[in-house]
């Protein structure tokens, strides 16, 4: 199954090694069909799933939260020049702006508005993955969400999404795409109902 688009993944920031390992996982897999990935470049499972699409050989686009002359976080400034090299890294701000808790809120639409699908791997109750799923909710985007240990917080925002039917429960690359060609897919036509002129409403004054 090929699909060409763009996903966008996000999730926690203090990543588990469960999480980084299923955003790899993900990521690479769409990678191989032609999928772009997009995600914000923060450490946890965004940089894997960058990493991931990149260690493909397949390009990756970055949104993030600051002008486009500052790197942030600065621990990612050679990720970040990777993923300018085959993808793009992409900011709404004027140069010289700092990161703020406003502008990551901000940049969450942005996230969600570049990809027909979010998929969020690892997320707390509190996570700002969350706003991004609730973006796409707006757009009209296809969400999948990533099961984890019912006994590790970072995924409760996950299983959240999941639980109240906001997110389509994935766990592979191959679950993403049967999302999207699910959505992809035309509805069944349906006969329409059309009023004999007897039963044409009466127009009443």
């Amino acid at each position: 199954m090929q699909y060409r688009g763009e996903t966008t993944i996000t999730g926690a920031r203090a990543a588990t090694t469960y999480g980084e390992h299923v955003s790899s996982d993900i990521a690479r897999e769409l990678a191989e069909t032609g999928t772009v990935i997009v995600a914000g470049g923060s450490y946890g499972i965004e940089a894997a799933a960058h990493r991931s699409a990149l260690a493909e050989g397949k390009p990756s686009i970055a949104i993030i939260a600051n002008g486009i002359d500052r790197r942030y976080p600065t621990g990612h400034a050679d990720l970040f020049a990777d993923i300018a090299s085959t993808g793009a890294v992409i900011s709404e701000l004027p140069p010289d702006s700092v990161p703020t808790r406003a502008r990551f809120i901000a940049r969450s639409r942005l996230l969600a508005a570049l990809s027909d699908t979010t998929i969020v791997v690892e997320a707390g109750a509190r996570s700002m993955a969350l706003r991004t799923a609730a973006e796409a909710e707006t757009l009209g985007r296809g969400i999948g969400a990533v099961p984890g240990p019912v006994t590790n917080s970072a995924s409760s925002g996950a299983h959240q999404l999941i639980r109240t039917g906001t997110a389509q429960l994935v766990t592979s690359g191959r679950d993403v795409r049967l999302l999207q060609a699910d959505r992809a897919a035309p509805l069944p036509t349906r006969s329409v109902f059309r009023a004999s002129p007897d039963q044409a409403p009466r127009r009443m004054f």
